[in-house]
C-alpha cells in the first residue's frame, strides 16, 4: 500500500520555529491532503493547529515512528502556492516565524476555533451522494467523525464545484443564515392545484403563479415577499400545504448594504493623467512587472488614474488590488471605486466586523469579487491573476505592521507584482524619500501630475508665529488670525477643517506647588486627561484612573491641566463660536464600528461647519465646500527624536493643506507654529516637494540614514530591566564579531519610553550598506531567542524601521 507524508508548520507560541515537522497521512486521507491546508496534529501531549507546506511520497529516513495527522480542517487549501512562497520570503525578510506569516494572510475568523459543514450547491449528483445527505441541506464536516469513504466523496464534490464548505466560527464569525423558499411542485402539479382552488382564493392563486415562475430556484423569503406582494403568512400557508419548503441559506454580510452608491462614468482625463494611464495600461496589457511612482500634487486627479487602470485590468480578464493607508480614507475611496465597478468590489479593513471580513475574504477567494480595496492587511487578499496593484499615499507609516511579522505593505505589494507579472502603482503627493530616490535612479518609472485638475492654484498657505500670537490669542490653542479666518468662512457658508495631532483634553496634569506629574503606574509616560470620560488615560497600555483633585505628592490643591488635545480645543471653539456645529474626529470618537464613515457623511451633508481632528483627517478627504484648513500645532511631529521627523512634518502639512480648495472655490491654509523658520515648515508653505527632497537627502547623507544606509533595529524586552540590558549588551558584543568596520551600531540604549505595561525595552540600531553575514546572524538570533523566552525575555528584529522611538 502506498504511503504519504506531509511537512507541517506548527503553531507553538512558546517554541516557535521555521522548521517544519513531518507527519504521516492516515491511509483513509491519502491523496486528500494538499499544501496550504490547516490540520490538527499531535505535538508532545497536546493537539495543535498547523499548516501543511509539502507533500512527501517517500518515507523520511528517521529511526522513530512518525505520528499521524489527527484531523484535516479544509477540503481545499486556504493558502495557495503563491501565499506559501510569499510566507517563506516574508519570514526571511522580516525575521519572523513562518507560522506568524501564514496566519497574517487569513482573516481572524479563519484562525479561530469553528465548526464546519458541507452543503450541496448542485442537484447533478449521484444517488450515493443523495443517500449520504438524505433530507439534510448540509452535513457536519469533520474528518474525525466521517468515514474515510464519505470524506473522499465529499472532497471530490467540493473539487467538482458541486458542494461548498461552510465555516461556522464559535461566538465570532458565523455564516449568516436567512430564511429562503424552494418550490416543491412541477408545473403540472401547480396547474392541478390552481384548478382545485375556490374562485375567491386570489392570494393562493397568486402564490402558485409565483412558485411556477420560481421553478427550481431558491429565493430569500424577504425578497420573495417584496417581489410577489404577498405576506409572510401566505408563504407559511403554502408551506403547510406542501407547496413550498422553507430552508436556511447563507447570506453574505455586506458592510455597504445600507449605503446608496450611484453609478458614475469615467471623467475626461487631463493630458498628464492620460500619459500616466497610457503607460500603466501598457504594462497591464503586456503583463509586465514594473513599479510606477505616480507623484501628483494634492487634487491632481490620482484617483481617476487608479480607476482607469483598474478598468483596464478588468477588461483584460485580470483582477485589481488597491491599498489605502487609513480606515478613515476607506469610506470615500470605496464609494468612488464601487460607484465605478459596483458589486465587483470587496472591502477589507479593520473597521469591519469579523463576520464581514470573513465574508468579504470568501467572496474574493471564490472569485465573486475582482477588485479589492483595503488597508494594510488587504495586501494578502486571495486574488488570482492580479492585473494591477495600487498603493495610495505610499509614504504613509500605517503601511508598516508593528507586530510580528513587521512587514511593510509596499514590499509585499512589489513582491506580489513580481509573482503576477503586473504593474505596481505607488501614488503620493509627498512620496517617501526612498521611493522618490528610486524613481530618480530609474528603479521605478516616474510619472508626474503637477497641476490640479480643476485648474485652481494650490491653496495659499500662511504661517502664524505662535511665539508672538500667544500673547494676544483669544485662547491658548487658537490664534486671532485663525479665528478671524474661520469667522469669514462661516459667514460665506463654507466649511473648515482643523487639525491637531493630539487627542484628549490635555497632555498631562502637574502640581504647580511641587511639580508632580501624574504618570502611568505601568509605563514611563504621563497620563492624558479626558474630560468626556472624566478620567486620566494611558495611551500606551490603556490604564485609566479618576482625575485627582489634590496633588498625590504634596496634597496641594494647585493641580492644573497642561498641554492640549482635540477634546479641549473643541470645547474652546464652542465657547468662541457658540452657534457653530463642530464635529470631532479622533480615536476616541471613532471607536465604534462605522463611526468614521458616519462622521464624514455628516460633514459632507453640511450638518457641521467645522471638522476638528487628528492626522486621520489630513489625507484623501475631498469636500468641495472646505475652503479653510487650519493646523493648530505644526510642531508636534517636528519635536520627536526621529530622523524622519522633518519628512513627516512636511508630508503631514502638505497633505492637510491639500484638503482646501478642491472644487471651484479658492482655498486657504493657516499653519500655527513655534518654529516658522524651520525648512520643513517653510517648504510645506510653498508646497515645494523637490526643494525639500534635496535638502532632506543632504541631511540624511551627512547623518548616514536611509535611503543612503540600510537600518535594522533590535529590541529586547522583559519584566526585569537588568536582564533586558544584559541581553542587549551581549547581542552588541556578538554583532561586533560579525559586522564589518563600515557598519555603525547605535546603542545599546533604553528606548525613549523605556517601560510600557511593566515591560522594559532596550534597543540598538545597525546602519550599514552591505553586510553579507548579518541576515544569517539575525536569523540564528531569532531562533535562539526562543530559549530566552523561558526567562520572559522577548526579542524583536525590525528591518527598515519607521522610527527608533
Amino acid at each position: 500500500m502506498s504511503e504519504q507524508f506531509v511537512e507541517v508548520i506548527v503553531d507553538v507560541p512558546s517554541m516557535q520555529t521555521n522548521q517544519p515537522y513531518t507527519y504521516a497521512v492516515p491511509t483513509e486521507l491519502i491523496n486528500q491532503v494538499f499544501p496550504g491546508m490547516r490540520v490538527i496534529v499531535p505535538f508532545g501531549n497536546r493537539k495543535i493547529l498547523g499548516f501543511t507546506t509539502k507533500i512527501i511520497s517517500k518515507r523520511p529516513d528517521v529511526s522513530f515512528e512518525l505520528k499521524n495527522i489527527e484531523e484535516v480542517l479544509d477540503l481545499v487549501p486556504v493558502l495557495n502556492r503563491e501565499m506559501l512562497e510569499l510566507a517563506n520570503w516574508l519570514a526571511k525578510w522580516t525575521f519572523s516565524f513562518k507560522i506568524s506569516c501564514l496566519q497574517v494572510m487569513l482573516p481572524a475568523a479563519m484562525r479561530a476555533s469553528y465548526n464546519k459543514s458541507i452543503r450541496l450547491i448542485s442537484t447533478d449528483v449521484s444517488d450515493e451522494v443523495k443517500a449520504l445527505f438524505g433530507q439534510k441541506e448540509e452535513l457536519p464536516f469533520d474528518s474525525k467523525t466521517l468515514s474515510p469513504e464519505s470524506f473522499k466523496i465529499l472532497s471530490k464534490l467540493n473539487r467538482d464545484k458541486k458542494a461548498e464548505v461552510i465555516y461556522q466560527v464559535h461566538d465570532r464569525a458565523r455564516s449568516k443564515k436567512v430564511t429562503a423558499i424552494t418550490n416543491l411542485m412541477t408545473s403540472a402539479e401547480i396547474l392541478s392545484q390552481k384548478d382545485a382552488l375556490r374562485t375567491n382564493a386570489v392570494k393562493s392563486a397568486k402564490l402558485l403563479d409565483f412558485l411556477d415562475n420560481l421553478g427550481d430556484k431558491t429565493m430569500i423569503l424577504k425578497e420573495a415577499i417584496q417581489e410577489s406582494g404577498l405576506t409572510s403568512a401566505i408563504f407559511s400557508q403554502g408551506e403547510k400545504k406542501g407547496w413550498l419548503k422553507k430552508v436556511k441559506v447563507e447570506k453574505y454580510r455586506d458592510p455597504y448594504r445600507d449605503t446608496k452608491i450611484e453609478k458614475t462614468e469615467p471623467k475626461k482625463l487631463q493630458p498628464a493623467q492620460q500619459n500616466a494611464v497610457t503607460q500603466i495600461d501598457q504594462a497591464v496589457v503586456q503583463q509586465k512587472n514594473q513599479v510606477f511612482l505616480l507623484q501628483g500634487v494634492t487634487g491632481s486627479g490620482k484617483t481617476e488614474v487608479y480607476l482607469y487602470t483598474i478598468a483596464c485590468a478588468l477588461k483584460n480578464q485580470r483582477t485589481a488590488l488597491m491599498l489605502v493607508p487609513e480606515i478613515s480614507l476607506t469610506p470615500q475611496m470605496v464609494r468612488r471605486v464601487k460607484s465605478r465597478f459596483g458589486s465587483n468590489v470587496a472591502v477589507l479593513h479593520s473597521g469591519l466586523s469579523e463576520g464581514e471580513k470573513y465574508d468579504e475574504w470568501r467572496r474574493i477567494e471564490r472569485h465573486e469579487a475582482t477588485v479589492v480595496v483595503g488597508a494594510r492587511s488587504a495586501v494578502f487578499a486571495p486574488l488570482k491573476q492580479i492585473g494591477v496593484i495600487i498603493m495610495d499615499e505610499e509614504h504613509e507609516t500605517s503601511y508598516k505592521q508593528e507586530d510580528m511579522p513587521e512587514y511593510n505593505a509596499r514590499d509585499v505589494a512589489i513582491k506580489r507584482g513580481q509573482w503576477h507579472n503586473c504593474p505596481v502603482v505607488l501614488g503620493s503627493a509627498t512620496p517617501s524619500l526612498e521611493s522618490r530616490a528610486r524613481a530618480q535612479k530609474g528603479v521605478y518609472e516616474w510619472l508626474r501630475l503637477d497641476q490640479r485638475i480643476n485648474g485652481q492654484p494650490l491653496p495659499q498657505v500662511n504661517l502664524v508665529d505662535m511665539r508672538q500670537e500667544l500673547k494676544r490669542a483669544p485662547v491658548v490653542d487658537v490664534s486671532t488670525p485663525l479665528l478671524e479666518a474661520i469667522k469669514q468662512r462661516l459667514k460665506k457658508k463654507e466649511q473648515v477643517v482643523l487639525m491637531l495631532n493630539r487627542r484628549g483634553y490635555s497632555s498631562f496634569i502637574m502640581c504647580r506647588e511641587c511639580g508632580f506629574v501624574l504618570k502611568c503606574p505601568n509605563c514611563d509616560i504621563s497620563l492624558t486627561l479626558h474630560m468626556d470620560s472624566r478620567s486620566m488615560k494611558c495611551h500606551y497600555c490603556g490604564h485609566e484612573e479618576p482625575i485627582p483633585q489634590i496633588c498625590p505628592s504634596c496634597h496641594s490643591k494647585k493641580i492644573r491641566y497642561y498641554g492640549t488635545g482635540t477634546e479641549k480645543v473643541q470645547q474652546e471653539l464652542q465657547q468662541l463660536l457658540p452657534d457653530t456645529k463642530i464635529l470631532r474626529m479622533d480615536v476616541d470618537t471613532t471607536r465604534r464600528k462605522g463611526a468614521h464613515a458616519k462622521l464624514l457623511q455628516r460633514f459632507g451633508n453640511k450638518e457641521a461647519e467645522i471638522l476638528l481632528g487628528t492626522q486621520m483627517i489630513a489625507k484623501g478627504l475631498d469636500f468641495p465646500d472646505v475652503t479653510l484648513v487650519g493646523v493648530l500645532n505644526a510642531d508636534t511631529s517636528l519635536s520627536l527624536p526621529n530622523f524622519r521627523s522633518a519628512e513627516r512634518t512636511f508630508q503631514l502639512l502638505t497633505q492637510v493643506s491639500g484638503r482646501a480648495g478642491r472644487a471651484d472655490k479658492l482655498g486657504e491654509v493657516m499653519i500655527q507654529t513655534f518654529n516658522p523658520q524651520h525648512y520643513a515648515i517653510q517648504l510645506a508653505k510653498s508646497q515645494n516637494y523637490e526643494k525639500f527632497f534635496g535638502i532632506e537627502m543632504n541631511m540624511r547623507h551627512k547623518g548616514g540614514y536611509p535611503p543612503y544606509f540600510f537600518t535594522t533595529q533590535i529590541v529586547t524586552s522583559g519584566p526585569n530591566e537588568a536582564d533586558v540590558a544584559k541581553k542587549m549588551f551581549e547581542i552588541n558584543g556578538q554583532l561586533k564579531q560579525v559586522l564589518s568596520k563600515q557598519a555603525v551600531i547605535l546603542g545599546p540604549t533604553p528606548k525613549p519610553i523605556m517601560r510600557i505595561n511593566n515591560q522594559f525595552y532596550y534597543q540598538l540600531v545597525i546602519k550599514y550598506k552591505s553586510e553579507p553575514y548579518l541576515d544569517e546572524f539575525l536569523e540564528n538570533l531569532l531562533l535562539t531567542s526562543q530559549k530566552e523566552a523561558q526567562r520572559k525575555l522577548q526579542l524583536k528584529i525590525d528591518r527598515d524601521p519607521i522610527d527608533f522611538i
